[in-house]
């Protein structure tokens, strides 16, 4: 029998629904919690001295990071895909180093050198690519462990700095070298133009296309993404490729900025790069971060490091205050993820 609609039923069938709020996507916002403690130290550096917020010491922080940002941002693709590599910071002495020693020859052989001055840059993103590539084959290819493999080279690739040039430290730098470190374009040191520059380009790739969904799937299931037709070895070594070219970049940036290649460049500053990473919410057990997390997260440090030396503060305390930040950034991670860091 058929059932007749009252005028009741046929208004609520009419009446319009409200509509539901939409979800606040809490995920959007994780990249940008540490902006409002970057302008607190911004607030806090302008009444220790003024001058802390003028361009010309925002532009000279954006200067002093440039190098090691790089190294941030290398370490952020590893750490996404599920690994750690420990020898970004020897590669960042290591690559510029052995450009300029056969380009610029040393303290040691004089002016013999191997090849043309204007060959060094490629020279060290060369040097660069074959440590990731050596990496990449000990881990992959051999089945070693990620963190053993890359501290074996952190510790290999310094002692090699240290023979070719015999403990001395390069100061005969080239010109396409000092460029990087010192000039301007518009009035914006060359060395912010290409770091900015290459962390959009890492923003967008792991946001926006294909080739960052499969960074974000083989570190968070390198089974099921295997499984899913993803070529997770070759995911891996192409990671590792680009870490080891990005540490040579940001190691020609440091050299050009200080004239000079130290035996000890580097040396330290995968600490400073894993609190980075870390109090920018990116997860060491791999499949989830954020490039501009981990750019705050340099932002912080470095503003902090400057706040010291505004404030008369011995920078040794910056040590503390990393480890500090970092187990902090730990405990503010498991008590919003609610599982156990393994």
């Amino acid at each position: 029998m058929t059932q007749i609609a009252t005028g009741s039923d046929t208004a609520e069938a009419t009446a319009p629904r409200p509509r539901s709020r939409p979800a606040i996507r809490w995920g959007s916002l994780r990249d940008f919690l540490l902006v409002p403690p970057i302008v607190l130290v911004l607030i806090v550096g302008y009444f220790i001295n003024s001058s802390f917020i003028s361009g010309a010491n925002l532009t000279n922080v954006l200067t002093t990071m440039s190098g090691i940002a790089l190294l941030v941002l290398a370490e952020v693709l590893v750490l996404v895909v599920g690994y750690m590599d420990l020898s970004l910071e020897s590669t960042f002495g290591l690559a510029p180093g052995v450009a300029i020693w056969v380009t610029m020859g040393t303290a040691k052989v004089g002016a013999f050198t191997w090849a043309s001055p204007w060959m060094t840059i490629p020279i060290a993103l060369v040097v660069g690519l074959v440590v990731g590539v050596a990496n990449g084959l000990l881990i992959v290819r051999f089945g070693l462990n990620g963190f053993i493999v890359t501290l074996a080279m952190q510790i290999a690739l310094r002692g090699l700095l240290t023979f070719l040039t015999g403990g001395f430290t390069l100061t005969k730098i080239p010109d396409s070298v000092l460029w990087l470190g010192n000039s301007r374009i518009g009035g914006v040191p060359v060395n912010v133009v290409i770091c900015l520059g290459l962390f959009v380009i890492g923003y967008l790739v792991l946001n926006y296309t294909t080739a960052g969904r499969a960074l974000y799937a083989v570190g968070g299931n390198q089974g099921a993404a295997r499984a899913a037709g993803i070529r997770t070895d070759r995911v891996v070594i192409s990671v590792l490729i680009i870490a080891g070219v990005l540490a040579a970049i940001g190691g020609l940036i440091y050299s050009g900025q200080f004239a000079s290649v130290q035996v000890a460049q580097g040396n330290g500053m995968i600490f400073d790069v894993f609190a980075a990473c870390v109090i920018g919410g990116v997860s060491l057990n791999g499949g989830r971060g954020s490039v501009l997390g981990a750019f705050f997260g340099i932002t912080i440090l470095t503003l902090i490091e400057k706040l010291l030396s505004y404030g008369g503060v011995s920078a040794d305390s910056l040590k503390f205050i990393n480890g500090a930040l970092i187990l902090v950034a730990l405990m503010i991670t498991r008590i919003a993820s609610g599982r156990r860091q393994e």
